[in-house]
Protein backbone atom coordinates (compact mmCIF):
# COMPACT_ATOMS: atom_id res chain seq x y z
CA UNK A 1 0.00 0.00 0.00
CA UNK A 2 2.92 2.41 0.75
CA UNK A 3 4.34 1.75 -3.03
CA UNK A 4 0.64 3.00 -4.23
CA UNK A 5 0.67 5.76 -1.87
CA UNK A 6 4.06 7.00 -3.39
CA UNK A 7 3.95 6.41 -7.11
CA UNK A 8 0.51 6.15 -7.70
CA UNK A 9 -0.62 5.04 -11.06
CA UNK A 10 3.26 4.37 -12.48
CA UNK A 11 3.58 1.45 -9.74
CA UNK A 12 -0.12 0.03 -10.71
CA UNK A 13 1.83 -0.55 -14.43
CA UNK A 14 4.66 -2.05 -12.53
CA UNK A 15 3.04 -4.48 -10.42
CA UNK A 16 3.19 -7.36 -12.93
CA UNK A 17 6.93 -7.15 -12.90
CA UNK A 18 7.46 -6.54 -9.01
CA UNK A 19 5.63 -9.26 -7.87
CA UNK A 20 7.90 -11.37 -10.14
CA UNK A 21 11.41 -10.08 -8.23
CA UNK A 22 9.78 -10.12 -4.85
CA UNK A 23 9.90 -12.69 -2.39
CA UNK A 24 7.29 -14.47 -0.40
CA UNK A 25 9.18 -13.44 2.62
CA UNK A 26 9.82 -10.13 2.34
CA UNK A 27 8.09 -7.82 4.55
CA UNK A 28 7.14 -7.43 8.41
CA UNK A 29 5.70 -10.38 10.23
CA UNK A 30 3.72 -10.38 13.79
CA UNK A 31 3.12 -13.13 15.85
CA UNK A 32 -0.19 -14.44 16.79
CA UNK A 33 -0.38 -15.24 20.21
CA UNK A 34 -3.98 -17.09 20.11
CA UNK A 35 -1.88 -19.50 17.32
CA UNK A 36 0.60 -20.61 19.11
CA UNK A 37 1.80 -24.58 19.53
CA UNK A 38 3.86 -24.50 22.70
CA UNK A 39 6.52 -27.18 23.60
CA UNK A 40 4.88 -30.41 24.85
CA UNK A 41 8.04 -30.84 26.99
CA UNK A 42 7.66 -29.30 30.61
CA UNK A 43 10.08 -27.29 32.93
CA UNK A 44 11.18 -28.43 36.07
CA UNK A 45 11.59 -26.58 39.25
CA UNK A 46 12.09 -27.23 42.76
CA UNK A 47 12.25 -25.09 45.91
CA UNK A 48 12.88 -26.54 49.39
CA UNK A 49 14.79 -25.89 52.06
CA UNK A 50 15.70 -22.38 51.52
CA UNK A 51 17.54 -23.51 47.55
CA UNK A 52 15.74 -23.24 44.18
CA UNK A 53 16.74 -25.56 40.84
CA UNK A 54 15.26 -24.84 37.63
CA UNK A 55 16.25 -28.52 36.28
CA UNK A 56 15.79 -27.75 32.89
CA UNK A 57 17.56 -24.92 32.26
CA UNK A 58 20.99 -25.22 30.43
CA UNK A 59 23.20 -25.61 32.63
CA UNK A 60 20.83 -26.15 35.60
CA UNK A 61 20.64 -24.12 38.02
CA UNK A 62 20.85 -24.58 41.65
CA UNK A 63 21.18 -21.70 43.92
CA UNK A 64 20.19 -20.25 47.82
CA UNK A 65 16.53 -18.57 47.26
CA UNK A 66 17.44 -16.01 49.81
CA UNK A 67 16.54 -13.11 47.68
CA UNK A 68 20.35 -11.76 46.95
CA UNK A 69 22.17 -12.24 44.04
CA UNK A 70 23.92 -15.49 43.53
CA UNK A 71 26.52 -16.16 40.59
CA UNK A 72 25.76 -18.78 37.95
CA UNK A 73 27.91 -19.88 34.73
CA UNK A 74 27.16 -20.98 31.58
CA UNK A 75 24.37 -18.78 30.61
CA UNK A 76 25.02 -16.08 28.05
CA UNK A 77 22.02 -13.95 28.87
CA UNK A 78 22.66 -12.97 32.84
CA UNK A 79 25.53 -14.08 34.97
CA UNK A 80 23.52 -13.94 38.65
CA UNK A 81 19.92 -14.21 39.70
CA UNK A 82 18.34 -13.53 42.47
CA UNK A 83 15.45 -15.70 43.78
CA UNK A 84 13.09 -13.83 46.47
CA UNK A 85 9.72 -16.10 48.06
CA UNK A 86 6.75 -14.05 48.31
CA UNK A 87 4.92 -16.53 49.96
CA UNK A 88 4.66 -20.34 49.61
CA UNK A 89 2.85 -19.55 45.83
CA UNK A 90 4.90 -16.95 44.47
CA UNK A 91 8.62 -16.07 43.84
CA UNK A 92 10.22 -13.12 42.69
CA UNK A 93 13.27 -13.71 39.92
CA UNK A 94 16.16 -10.79 39.20
CA UNK A 95 18.93 -11.87 36.51
CA UNK A 96 21.35 -9.38 35.70
CA UNK A 97 24.59 -9.59 33.58
CA UNK A 98 27.73 -7.35 34.70
CA UNK A 99 25.71 -5.87 37.59
CA UNK A 100 22.88 -4.36 35.16
CA UNK A 101 19.32 -6.14 35.51
CA UNK A 102 18.20 -7.62 32.67
CA UNK A 103 15.05 -9.87 33.43
CA UNK A 104 12.59 -9.86 35.91
CA UNK A 105 9.84 -12.36 36.44
CA UNK A 106 7.11 -13.02 38.41
CA UNK A 107 5.34 -16.43 38.90
CA UNK A 108 2.42 -17.26 41.18
CA UNK A 109 0.94 -20.77 41.75
CA UNK A 110 -3.04 -21.21 41.90
CA UNK A 111 -5.18 -21.29 45.25
CA UNK A 112 -5.77 -25.31 44.01
CA UNK A 113 -2.27 -25.53 42.63
CA UNK A 114 -3.07 -26.72 39.02
CA UNK A 115 -1.85 -23.71 37.37
CA UNK A 116 0.35 -20.85 37.81
CA UNK A 117 0.69 -17.14 35.64
CA UNK A 118 3.80 -15.31 35.28
CA UNK A 119 5.02 -12.05 33.93
CA UNK A 120 8.03 -10.74 32.46
CA UNK A 121 10.34 -8.08 31.51
CA UNK A 122 13.10 -9.17 29.21
CA UNK A 123 15.94 -6.97 28.08
CA UNK A 124 18.61 -9.43 27.92
CA UNK A 125 18.47 -9.04 24.27
CA UNK A 126 17.93 -6.18 23.25
CA UNK A 127 19.49 -2.24 22.84
CA UNK A 128 15.91 -0.90 22.68
CA UNK A 129 12.83 -1.09 25.09
CA UNK A 130 12.12 -4.75 27.29
CA UNK A 131 9.90 -7.30 26.20
CA UNK A 132 7.21 -7.38 28.51
CA UNK A 133 4.39 -9.81 29.03
CA UNK A 134 2.75 -12.64 31.14
CA UNK A 135 1.32 -15.63 30.50
CA UNK A 136 -0.09 -19.16 32.12
CA UNK A 137 1.67 -22.45 33.20
CA UNK A 138 -0.73 -25.61 33.98
CA UNK A 139 0.89 -28.45 36.38
CA UNK A 140 2.39 -31.77 35.01
CA UNK A 141 3.43 -33.20 37.77
CA UNK A 142 3.78 -31.71 41.71
CA UNK A 143 7.00 -31.22 43.70
CA UNK A 144 8.13 -33.48 46.85
CA UNK A 145 6.07 -33.16 50.01
CA UNK A 146 7.30 -30.07 51.78
CA UNK A 147 8.21 -27.98 48.63
CA UNK A 148 6.97 -24.17 47.49
CA UNK A 149 3.85 -24.56 45.33
CA UNK A 150 6.38 -23.66 42.62
CA UNK A 151 7.87 -26.80 42.53
CA UNK A 152 6.92 -29.81 40.16
CA UNK A 153 6.63 -29.95 36.25
CA UNK A 154 4.87 -27.10 34.21
CA UNK A 155 3.52 -26.53 30.96
CA UNK A 156 3.62 -22.87 29.36
CA UNK A 157 -0.27 -23.09 27.78
CA UNK A 158 -0.77 -19.05 27.00
CA UNK A 159 1.49 -15.94 25.98
CA UNK A 160 -0.93 -12.77 26.51
CA UNK A 161 0.44 -8.73 26.69
CA UNK A 162 3.53 -9.42 24.86
CA UNK A 163 4.60 -6.06 23.60
CA UNK A 164 5.09 -5.91 19.80
CA UNK A 165 9.05 -5.40 19.86
CA UNK A 166 9.16 -9.03 21.12
CA UNK A 167 6.21 -9.72 18.13
CA UNK A 168 7.87 -8.59 15.22
CA UNK A 169 10.50 -9.67 12.34
CA UNK A 170 11.19 -7.70 9.21
CA UNK A 171 12.17 -10.16 6.37
CA UNK A 172 14.30 -8.97 2.75
CA UNK A 173 15.36 -11.63 0.35
CA UNK A 174 17.66 -9.77 -1.80
CA UNK A 175 20.70 -10.82 -4.42
CA UNK A 176 20.11 -14.12 -3.01
CA UNK A 177 20.91 -13.39 0.79
CA UNK A 178 18.14 -13.32 3.40
CA UNK A 179 18.44 -10.12 5.88
CA UNK A 180 16.55 -10.27 8.94
CA UNK A 181 16.13 -7.31 11.52
CA UNK A 182 13.91 -6.54 14.80
CA UNK A 183 12.84 -4.32 17.10
CA UNK A 184 15.09 -5.13 19.88
CA UNK A 185 18.10 -5.32 17.97
CA UNK A 186 19.13 -8.29 15.95
CA UNK A 187 19.67 -9.11 12.86
CA UNK A 188 21.59 -10.82 9.55
CA UNK A 189 22.26 -11.07 6.44
CA UNK A 190 23.28 -14.82 5.15
CA UNK A 191 23.62 -16.05 1.67
CA UNK A 192 20.67 -18.70 1.03
CA UNK A 193 23.00 -21.68 0.07
CA UNK A 194 24.16 -22.36 3.99
CA UNK A 195 26.85 -20.56 4.23
CA UNK A 196 27.29 -19.39 7.55
CA UNK A 197 27.23 -15.60 8.39
CA UNK A 198 27.05 -13.24 11.65
CA UNK A 199 24.38 -12.87 14.06
CA UNK A 200 24.27 -9.63 15.31
CA UNK A 201 22.28 -8.13 18.54
CA UNK A 202 21.41 -11.37 19.97
CA UNK A 203 24.31 -13.21 23.37
CA UNK A 204 23.04 -16.27 22.38
CA UNK A 205 23.70 -16.57 18.66
CA UNK A 206 26.84 -15.79 17.45
CA UNK A 207 26.19 -17.35 13.94
CA UNK A 208 23.41 -18.20 11.54
CA UNK A 209 22.97 -20.33 8.25
CA UNK A 210 19.69 -20.15 5.86
CA UNK A 211 18.98 -22.25 3.23
CA UNK A 212 16.36 -21.77 0.59
CA UNK A 213 13.90 -24.97 0.64
CA UNK A 214 11.26 -24.34 -1.92
CA UNK A 215 9.62 -21.34 -2.97
CA UNK A 216 8.26 -20.69 0.20
CA UNK A 217 10.21 -22.58 2.81
CA UNK A 218 13.82 -20.96 3.73
CA UNK A 219 15.52 -23.53 7.33
CA UNK A 220 17.27 -21.17 9.31
CA UNK A 221 20.15 -22.56 12.15
CA UNK A 222 21.36 -20.67 14.90
CA UNK A 223 24.92 -20.95 16.34
CA UNK A 224 26.48 -20.26 19.58
CA UNK A 225 30.25 -20.93 19.58
CA UNK A 226 30.15 -23.21 16.76
CA UNK A 227 27.16 -25.19 18.54
CA UNK A 228 23.76 -25.54 16.94
CA UNK A 229 21.29 -24.04 19.49
CA UNK A 230 18.22 -24.32 17.30
CA UNK A 231 16.75 -25.14 13.68
CA UNK A 232 13.91 -22.86 12.48
CA UNK A 233 11.96 -23.89 9.77
CA UNK A 234 9.13 -21.27 8.04
CA UNK A 235 7.17 -21.37 5.39
CA UNK A 236 4.66 -18.73 3.62
CA UNK A 237 1.38 -19.57 3.32
CA UNK A 238 0.57 -19.62 -0.74
CA UNK A 239 -1.84 -16.48 -0.01
CA UNK A 240 1.32 -14.51 1.07
CA UNK A 241 -0.57 -13.95 4.29
CA UNK A 242 0.85 -15.94 6.98
CA UNK A 243 4.14 -17.41 7.96
CA UNK A 244 4.21 -20.80 9.83
CA UNK A 245 7.72 -21.18 11.93
CA UNK A 246 8.81 -24.51 13.71
CA UNK A 247 11.49 -23.96 15.95
CA UNK A 248 13.55 -26.82 17.28
CA UNK A 249 15.25 -26.09 20.36
CA UNK A 250 18.43 -28.38 20.51
CA UNK A 251 19.64 -26.57 23.93
CA UNK A 252 16.23 -27.85 25.64
CA UNK A 253 14.94 -30.57 23.19
CA UNK A 254 11.70 -28.45 22.53
CA UNK A 255 9.99 -27.92 19.56
CA UNK A 256 7.00 -25.13 19.41
CA UNK A 257 5.24 -23.87 16.31
CA UNK A 258 4.28 -20.54 15.83
CA UNK A 259 2.44 -18.43 13.03
CA UNK A 260 2.93 -14.62 11.84
CA UNK A 261 0.74 -12.74 9.98
CA UNK A 262 2.00 -9.93 7.43
CA UNK A 263 1.96 -6.89 8.53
Amino acid sequence: MKKLRLFGMLSLLLTPALALAQSPFDGTWKTDLNNVQFSQKPDVYLLQNGMYQCKTCVPPINIKADGKDQKVTGHPYFDTMSIKVVDDRTIEETDKKDGKTVITSKMTVSADGKTAAFEFSDSSATNADPVTGSGEMARVAKGPAGSNAISGSWRTTKMSNVSANGLTITFKVENGSLSMSTPTGQSYTAKLDGTEAPYKGDPGTSSVSVKRMGKNTIMETDKRDGKVTGVNHMTVAADGKTLTASYDDKLHGTTSKFVLTKQ
